[in-house]
């Protein structure tokens, strides 16, 4: 154990800081593709069926979304801590927010299972569903449900591993949850003649496939933190350390589900299809912004291990490669996207009136899209090294304390154009904050 420490920590702290970046950013990125990927052939082959069916994927993202923010809020607000104290050599302390954050995980899947389950149709209802589209919502969001706990306790042993520099391990996992997903869906919808049920089982039995693959390296002793009853904290200030530093990634994902449930609200009044539209727009992004959200969670490790290590300099390298990179990815994806956006959004469906909102939509998006790294970098940035506040401040930027309100209330004047415009403005808006926040702190740390 000792000679995994000792190499883990040279690993971190002595590999040049781009090359490192890379060798973490690159398996994150391909997890992110292919869970992104999957979430998108089930859009694809849910909307073989019909426009309400297409538009119950869109509801139950923001389902899905709730469930995964408090997996990032706990695998997060443990995993910084982990990185840190790990780059202070302080392991047995580590030890024990690796323990507390997948039981909590465990916990919070659970009673968001429990609840929803109980109420489906209100739960459904609150997150956008019309009358045409709730039945099927209710078929797939059952399913979703039911695979909460693996949800929830997926995403925070897929952080661990990363923040432990272990990205490979994470990447085998989610990859096959993933692949598993892409495979079992055509079989179990058409072959087995279950529909959008076949598309629910099939996503249930993949993540909790995936989450016991995830969990396979901590029972087989390949990491240097455990998992076990006895590590649990009995103190309420890691509790409460672990929730607050993760707050951030609750406060993003759960305000992606608030506006990706606001945006289904306000698209419902133009139509199924423009749910539908609205759904596809949103996968096809969040297959975009997994390019730069992979690099940088592959830079979220560097920066909270040096940092605990006193190696800021190291910290601040990472930073500005990290967001060059992005930059230059996101900025070449968006420029393609945003000139094929009729034939990709064309894939899902072909009706002129999904067509036109969709593509309107996209790119919008993709004209902005390629900002988000900026602020993507600085909450990462300062949550990985503890500063909640500001990592807070440019998390809700980023997710929904400016998108919801212009959501609101640009369609009074815009009509679609109104909600396609909301969340790329709230890029810009996050961007122009971080930018100098994350300047002037350098700065700082400088003098």
């Amino acid at each position: 154990m000792q000679d995994t420490e000792s190499r883990q920590y040279q690993k971190m702290t002595e590999t040049p800081v781009g090359k490192l970046i890379l060798t973490l950013g690159l398996p994150t990125t391909v997890s992110m593709l292919i869970t992104n990927v999957y979430n998108m052939a089930d859009t694809f082959y849910v909307s073989k069926i019909s426009i309400a069916a297409s538009g119950a994927t869109g509801i139950v993202f923001a389902l899905m979304a709730v469930l995964q923010a408090f997996g990032f809020m706990f695998g997060h607000g443990a995993g910084s801590n982990i990185s840190r104290l790990l780059g202070a050599k302080k392991v047995e302390q580590a030890k024990i927010f690796t323990s507390t954050s997948v039981f909590l995980a465990l916990a919070a899947g659970l009673l968001i299972g429990a609840l929803g389950l109980l109420f489906p149709g209100p739960l459904m209802r609150l997150l956008g569903s019309t009358d045409t589209i709730l039945a099927d919502a209710k078929i797939y969001g059952g399913f979703i449900l039911l695979s909460g706990p693996a949800m929830t306790v997926g995403c925070v042993l897929n952080n661990i591993l990363r923040y432990e520099g272990e990205a490979a391990f994470a990447m085998v996992g989610l990859c096959a949850g993933g692949i598993l997903n892409m495979l079992l869906d055509p079989v179990l919808m058409f072959r087995c003649g279950l529909g959008i049920a076949g598309a629910g089982l099939s996503t249930a039995v993949s993540q909790y496939i995936s989450a016991a693959i995830l969990l396979t390296p901590f029972l087989r002793g390949k990491t240097v933190t455990k998992i076990s009853l006895r590590y649990v904290t009995k103190e309420f200030s890691d509790i409460r350390n672990i929730v607050l530093t993760g707050l951030p990634s609750l406060a993003r994902q759960g305000l992606n589900s608030v506006s990706t449930a606001v945006l289904n609200l306000q698209a419902a009044a133009f139509g199924d299809a423009a749910v539908a539209a609205m759904s596809i727009v949103g996968r096809c992004g969040n297959l975009l912004f997994s390019f730069a959200l992979g690099i940088a969670q592959g830079f979220q490790p560097v920066c909270a291990f040096n940092y605990g290590a006193g190696k800021r300099d190291r910290v601040k390298k990472a930073t500005w490669l990290t967001m060059l990179f992005g930059i230059g990815v996101m900025g070449a994806l968006c420029a393609v996207c945003d000139f094929f956006a009729p034939h990709i959004i064309a894939l899902f469906r072909e009706e002129e009136s999904v067509l036109k909102a969709g593509v309107g939509a996209f790119r919008w998006m993709c004209r902005t899209l390629f900002l988000l790294p900026i602020s993507a970098v600085g909450s990462m940035l300062f949550q990985s090294i503890g500063k909640k506040g500001r990592s807070l401040l440019i998390a809700l930027l980023q997710s929904g304390m400016v998108s919801i309100p212009l959501m609101a209330f640009l369609p009074n004047y815009f009509g679609m154009a109104g909600i396609w415009a909301a969340q790329p403005l709230a890029y810009l808006v996050a961007g122009a904050v971080t930018f100098p926040v994350i300047f002037y702190f350098f700065r700082e740390r400088r003098e």
